[in-house]
């Protein structure tokens, strides 16, 4: 797996984020800003609980102090902590993460000091990367920092210090102060630990807004929660029964990606979730990708075409210091993982309250929006479900599936059209009624049954949505369409 931007930031195996690749990266990061005008202050750096982030962690800062900047260093506190803390001051930031991969692989995630670094910005980075690179080779004192597999020579690299604690009391007090003090009063909620580094916040924030929270699964051994293909549902069930709760609730690696399960033991979908969220903020404007549940449009919230077009308008808004709308507002609803990013400011029901635009991804925001969505109505989690359109979707990953593997078996339905997608799915799920290629190929079929594909951005897996009219059909249709994918692309597959 070589190093390279996937969906949000840069990921690879361990073995290639060598100090060297780090130190490179981040300091074409940071000439970036300096080209952009936008090197002021010291860079914000936090990091996530996998083993190979104290390592990342030390030869980032490095670099940053090469390029003459100083470290403000946050903590192990959730990547929304972090942008939250640096979106305010208007300050760069870098979080350390490989957020749901596995432990063998971490990565890179840059913002610039109004929100996430987009396409564009990751071809310049990339570019400044590769310029550094050849300068390392020509210049013998920067070469002789590196070792030949690309691990630093010395050992005294500057120490982080004491993290500042106000990056992640602040974000805490974000939520504290716009939702209503108890609004979680009488529900038990199982916090999933494991190894997120949202674990701790996540406790607190339930508590502090009335809820009982029984803490389960910490691990101090990384575990990688994909929550856009919950590897183990059963175990995440029988945790909220033993507790008769009304919710289990946990993050991703970074705590940028939520997971919720309702009192029946039921994973309560990402997109499904977004849809709940957006409908508890009012919101009037939603970008979302095609791979969300097409319940979206009823409420007259239409996926986008292009979500980072989207997402770039945001960004540019908060960056160029126009007026944000109060709610309803606008906001960005990512893939099926869950994930919220708030584009706009947004009123709360405590008169005065404020909940400013975030432009990045955020697990706390869904997680509390649903389970007070639920409270103030007196409902279950399932029953606030329930009350939205009858359209169920599944989504599952084969892996390890080579990126290029993918992407190649995209392009060939993309050139031959619904007689080669037929071809493939056709047995399984009959005539094609529309294609779909603005990202991976989306298949919707006679009976409005829909099949997703696409490549992983960031890891080599190739990634499959189902949607259809009941939970039990989008269940069979996804091991039909994994199965068909397998074959389809068996190395003597026609």
């Amino acid at each position: 797996m070589a190093l390279g931007f996937g969906t949000s930031g840069l990921r690879g195996l361990v073995t290639e984020l060598t100090d060297r690749a780090c130190a490179l990266y981040t300091r074409a990061f940071v000439r970036y800003l300096k080209d952009r005008g936008e090197a002021r202050g010291p860079v914000a750096l936090a990091g996530d609980l996998r083993a190979s982030t104290p390592r990342l962690l030390r030869a980032v800062a490095w670099a940053v102090q090469q390029e003459g900047l100083g470290v403000e260093w946050c903590g192990f506190i959730p990547t929304p902590a972090l942008a939250h803390h640096a979106f305010a001051r208007r300050q760069p930031s870098l979080m350390v993460t490989g957020s749901h991969i596995p432990d063998d692989r971490n990565g890179l995630k840059f913002h610039l000091p109004w929100g996430e670094v987009l396409k564009a910005d990751e071809a310049a980075i990339a570019q400044r990367h590769a310029a550094l690179a050849g300068e390392l080779e020509r210049d013998e004192t920067q070469a002789a920092f590196f070792g030949v597999d690309g691990s630093f020579f010395f050992d005294e690299l500057p120490s982080l210090g004491v993290p500042r604690p106000d990056a992640e009391a602040a974000y805490v007090r974000r939520y504290l102060e716009f939702f209503p003090r108890g609004c979680l009063a009488g529900r038990r909620i199982v916090v999933y630990e494991h190894s997120t580094v949202a674990r701790d916040l996540l406790g607190r924030l339930l508590e502090g807004l009335g809820a009982q929270v029984i803490r389960v699964g910490r691990s101090d051994r990384f575990i990688p929660v994909d929550t856009e293909a919950v590897e183990d549902p059963a175990r995440l069930a029988g945790w909220v029964h033993a507790h008769q709760a009304d919710a289990l609730v946990t993050a991703d690696g970074d705590g940028d990606r939520p997971l919720v399960v309702d009192e029946r033991g039921a994973v309560v979908r990402g997109d499904v979730l977004g849809i709940l969220v957006a409908a508890y903020l009012k919101a009037d404007t939603v970008v979302a990708p095609l791979s969300c549940n097409t319940a979206l449009r009823t409420l007259r919230l239409v996926p986008s075409r292009d979500a980072d077009a989207d997402r770039v308008a945001f960004c540019d808004r908060r960056h160029a210091g126009g007026p944000s709308r109060p709610a309803p507002g606008g906001s960005w609803v990512s893939r099926p993982t869950g994930e919220f990013l708030l584009g706009s400011d947004v009123s709360g029901e405590v008169p005065g309250s404020m909940l400013t635009a975030l432009p990045t991804r955020d697990a706390a925001l869904p997680i509390l929006a649903a389970l007070h969505a639920a409270a103030r109505r007196a409902l279950r989690l399932s029953q606030l479900v329930a009350g939205l359109p009858r359209r169920f979707t599944r989504s599952g990953l084969l892996r390890p599936f080579p990126t290029e593997q993918g992407r190649a078996m995209v392009a060939r339905f993309e050139r031959g059209g619904v007689p080669e997608v037929e071809q493939c799915f056709g047995a399984a799920f009959g005539a094609v009624k529309v294609l779909d290629f603005t990202d991976g190929a989306r298949m919707t079929f006679a009976d409005d049954t829909v099949v997703h594909v696409r490549p992983s951005g960031n890891a080599p897996e190739f990634r499959v949505y189902t949607e259809a009219e009941t939970e039990e059909r989008a269940a069979t249709c996804l091991e039909q369409a994994i199965a068909r994918v397998r074959e389809f692309a068996a190395p003597d597959a026609p």
